[in-house]
């Protein structure tokens, strides 16, 4: 199966920039990942038939993330990609003790949400974002998800899982109310556990939303050709308010 990776060095062509000040003022706290620069990709906001916003994974950058949104082929989606600072959303693994990768982690999802809450105010629904992550960003996004649990138009964990050493159903509430998830990620991959993947699978399934569950053998960490394509359809639904059931995966 082909394999597809994200360049981590800086792309001039992906480079549109957001100011900090175009971000909602959220009186939600301050963190070493409040400012910093966002950019913007894709269709202009106000055209956009969805949001997707990406989350780039350590000692990338938010124009890291662009190459995949040429690869799902979306003109109508508007894309906004956070950075971390010094390029890293947290210093140690997403297993570690949660207060060892603090301000990091709540700083990150923090970032999130400022976002989210800018483009409710632009009058872009729930439904019609989608999060998605590779590696930390994808073990962010879906903490976020899990956190805030709204009908999002979808959440895509490329290579991660929930942060912590462990995960609880209890720790996390509210109804995710049928998000279409997908959680992709190699069966060897020396970063992420598998077992991770699956225990993020449950809790989110319990959450309600509809999860699609895929290993692949041997990947590594890295993203596949088969994950953009069940991307490209989650955006596909998302952009066109099909609602139904895209759970098709283990």
């Amino acid at each position: 199966m082909n394999r597809y990776r994200a360049p981590n060095l800086f792309n001039p062509t992906y480079s549109v920039t957001m100011n900090q000040t175009d971000v909602e003022k959220e009186p939600l706290g301050s963190g070493p990942h409040q400012n910093q620069p966002l950019k913007r990709y894709g269709a202009p906001l106000e055209k956009a038939d969805a949001v997707m916003i990406m989350v780039h994974g350590r000692g990338a950058t938010p124009e890291s993330m662009f190459p995949l949104a040429d690869a799902f082929n979306r003109p109508e989606v508007h894309y906004i990609a956070p950075a971390a600072a010094n390029h890293t959303w947290y210093p140690h693994s997403f297993l570690a003790p949660v207060e060892k990768n603090e301000p990091g982690i709540t700083s990150g999802l923090l970032a999130i949400r400022q976002i989210v809450a800018m483009l409710n105010k632009s009058g872009i629904p729930h439904r019609k974002i989608i999060l998605l992550g590779f590696s930390q960003g994808a073990c962010l996004a879906l903490e976020f998800a899990a956190r805030h649990p709204q009908r999002y138009g979808g959440v895509a964990g490329l290579s991660g899982g929930l942060i912590g050493p462990e995960v609880n159903t209890d720790d996390y509430g509210g109804d995710l109310k049928g998000t279409p998830v997908f959680l992709g990620c190699s069966t060897v991959d020396p970063h992420i556990p598998k077992e991770r993947v699956d225990e993020t699978a449950s809790i989110l399934t319990k959450l309600h939303a509809r999860v699609t569950r895929k290993l692949y053998e041997g990947m590594g960490h890295t993203v596949n050709e088969d994950e953009i394509d069940r991307v490209e359809k989650m955006i596909g639904k998302t952009t066109h308010n099909e609602l139904q059931d895209q759970s098709d995966g283990e």
